[in-house]
């Protein structure tokens, strides 16, 4: 039986080793607990962890009830079951709920070499029969389709009647330390490879585009070719460098893949926001376009319902505007839109469709400011993400990050790909067409928005998911007027504003909205900040700008480093977890310099500095390079050998460029309706680079 067991349990454990991603989560997938409080059968994990008070007197429960009569045995037992409360409880019981037991430290050589931790557990407990034994052949583990056992284990058998031996009982609940992944020791998590961070000599960029832009996303078919997003409204299809070709990026202002600019606000803080498209969208041609509209002067705009509302405590006559704005006079907006037809792919469309689809979600915004707007589909369930930032005002006034019967100050999880009826969009008080993902973290509480994936967040901008561990998710918050913060997000997650701004307290000058007490807020902090004025003191304003995480083989010393910017443009730096998933991260400010290798970059006046501009966004192609965008330009970054930088550290072979498409060659004749004429779209100047700068400055305070 054992035999056939284990032949069973091998694919999954193999699938276990393959996904471990070492992560502080607990088995729900949300974040640990702050302050627990004082466990008393679990004591070791009191303060932070995966289980509350009732968590740990269910598990003092079914440990009384298996009435162990060895005391070393029961003392394994007692560490086993309270391993659900560790920080990385996710990991260690699999990155599932796929065990009842946590994977085990072993030696892979077996005892005769020690054997560690799980043959010390079957030494003590092998001989003695458990009622509900986590240890039971039935419960380790999902078999795979199709897999069954010859027979059933009784609850009165042994361990060694289960199992029959100690290498059987550790090669399906352990986990050899030599294979470099994480396992529990009996007290703690275990991290098995050490890793030391040492910063690099610097980021080398190449310049490859002159225009300034918020969004640079890569076509879906896997092409060198990427979607570069102005927040004046326009959308276009542009060809990426080859390695080593020194060519730029040429924008055709002529010919937009999409144009919106006609009926969008394209002022200060508003704009076209971001664009994502479907991760279907090479068969069905759909695409999502975050953008802010005026419905004063645009009848499509809508009537979206204000985000200031009794339902969330906020009466619109208290909102106090200093510009003479009516509340909720502009909406945030995310719209559907389509390219390809009957005799057109996606793949070969140069230009979309430009009349709306369906209007996805809209909501009014009690002020000019905070409002996020970057649209993500999620790597693995393949939801959209929203980030919304608390609606503008000093010190989130409302306390709409707090309040979670608001969308504002929250990062939403949504789904697109299920229709909601009007009927439903009405019951379920919905601000659009979209529906609820069933494993939304609020979906059945009746004090919270179900779209809510994330809370407690100031102004999100931005974040993204990392390529190579999509279960890592960076989100960079702006601060009020102490820290900037980079935050890691989990399901539920409360990030802490407005009653954190950063690590550090804060009370708003104006509470109509009211506190939040710190007791039950549970917070979680970022794992990095710096201080708000440390990078321009005479202004007194900076504004982080994520990021994203390189996985990009043009310079091994950056890889796996998560890279972020502030908006002045003089400060670059990385973080990197170290050890690898233990959840502590260490900062480094980052050199850099410009290789002049495709366009020529300025100087700022007695530096060594390149003048980069403002810091708007950052993007990344399909070969993984990343690309920061600026108001100087578009800038990729290179190996670093350009910038005369050292690097000896080399990237394993197993990592591996993913391999380019082939650009489809589109039909000779297409056809496609200009965007209706507005007789009120907005002049714009003709410098957008002078439109960029005094829009950015004033952006994010």
């Amino acid at each position: 039986m054992a035999a056939l067991l284990l032949s069973s349990l091998l694919p999954l454990l193999l699938l276990l080793l393959h996904t471990a991603s070492a992560l502080p989560l607990c088995l729900n997938q949300e974040a640990p607990l702050r302050d627990v409080g004082q466990l008393r059968f679990c004591s070791q994990y009191s303060g932070t962890g995966c289980c509350s008070a009732s968590d740990d007197s269910a598990i003092g429960s079914q440990f009384a009830a298996m009435n162990i009569s060895d005391a070393t045995c029961a003392n394994y037992i007692k560490q086993v079951l309270c391993s659900k409360c560790d920080s990385f409880a996710a990991d260690l019981f699999g990155g599932r709920r796929l065990r009842s037991v946590p994977l085990l430290c072993n030696s892979s050589t077996g005892p005769s070499s020690g054997g560690g931790y799980c043959f010390d557990v079957w030494d003590a407990c092998k001989n003695l029969t458990i009622p509900g034994s986590p240890f039971s052949p039935s419960l380790v583990g999902t078999l795979p389709p199709g897999s069954s056992l010859s027979e059933n284990s009784s609850a009165n058998e042994t361990l060694i009647e289960q199992w029959q031996s100690n290498t059987s009982f550790c090669e399906a609940l352990g986990l050899p330390q030599e294979v470099g992944q994480f396992c529990f020791d009996g007290s703690t998590y275990n991290f098995t490879v050490e890793q030391s961070d040492v910063p690099p000599a610097g980021v080398c960029f190449d310049k490859v585009g002159e225009d300034n832009s918020i969004g640079l996303v890569p076509h879906p078919d896997g092409s060198n070719r990427a979607f570069v997003a102005m927040q004046t409204g326009q959308i276009y299809l542009v060809l990426l460098p080859d390695e080593g070709s020194n060519t730029s990026i040429k924008v055709d202002k002529a010919a937009p893949f999409l144009d919106i600019s006609n009926f969008i606000i394209s002022d200060r803080e508003f704009g076209l926001m971001s664009v994502a498209f479907h991760p279907e969208f090479v068969k069905n041609g759909r695409f999502f376009v975050s953008y802010n509209c005026d419905k004063q002067k645009w009848a499509g705009c809508g009537g979206a319902r204000c985000t200031c509302n009794a339902d969330v405590g906020c009466d619109p006559s208290q909102v106090r505007s200093s510009d003479g704005t009516l509340p909720c006079q502009y909406s945030s907006v995310i719209s559907e839109f389509s390219a390809g037809n009957a005799t057109i792919s996606p793949s070969q469309a140069l230009k979309a469709n430009p009349n709306e689809v369906r209007r996805i979600l809209s909501m009014g915004l009690p002020y000019t400011t905070h409002h996020g707007g970057l649209l993500l589909f999620g790597p693995q369930d393949k939801y959209l993400y929203f980030m919304m930032g608390d609606g503008g005002g000093i010190g989130d006034p409302f306390n709409f990050a707090q309040n979670k019967k608001s969308l504002l100050g929250k990062i939403l999880r949504l789904d697109i790909d299920k229709t909601p009826t009007d009927q439903e969009v009405s019951t379920l008080g919905l601000w659009g067409k979209y529906s609820i993902p069933e494993t939304n973290p609020f979906l059945r509480q009746n004090d919270s928005r179900p779209e809510i994936w994330a809370l407690g967040l100031r102004n999100p901008w931005r974040c993204s998911f990392d390529s190579a561990k999509p279960e890592y998710f960076y989100c960079t918050d702006v601060g009020q007027s102490i820290y900037e913060e980079v935050n890691l997000v989990t399901k539920g997650g409360n990030y802490g504003w407005r009653t954190f701004d950063g690590v550090a307290n804060y009370s708003g000058p104006w509470s109509p909205g009211g506190n939040t007490s710190l007791n039950p807020l549970q917070a979680i902090f970022p794992v990095a900040t710096y201080l708000h004025d440390s990078v321009n003191k005479e202004q007194g304003s900076a504004s982080i700008i994520g990021g994203s995480v390189s996985r990009s083989l043009q310079d091994p010393c950056l890889y796996g480093r998560y890279l972020y910017a502030d908006l002045y443009g003089g400060n670059i730096w990385g973080i990197t977890e170290t050890p690898e998933g233990s959840g502590n991260y260490t900062s480094a400010s980052l050199n850099f310099s410009c290789s002049g290798s495709t366009l020529a970059c300025k100087y700022v006046s007695g530096s060594p500095l390149p003048d980069i501009g403002f810091v708007f966004a950052w993007g990344e192609d399909n070969s993984r390079n990343l690309y920061m965008l600026t108001s100087a330009g578009i800038f990729k970054v290179v190996n670093p050998t350009k910038c005369n930088f050292t690097c000896t550290k080399k990237l394993p072979s197993s990592v591996t460029a993913p391999a380019l498409t082939p650009i489809p060659t589109p039909p000779t004749v297409q056809v496609a309706a200009p965007p209706p004429s507005r007789a009120y779209a907005l002049a714009m100047p003709s410098s957008l680079l002078v439109a960029t700068l005094c829009f950015w400055m004033l952006f994010y305070r």
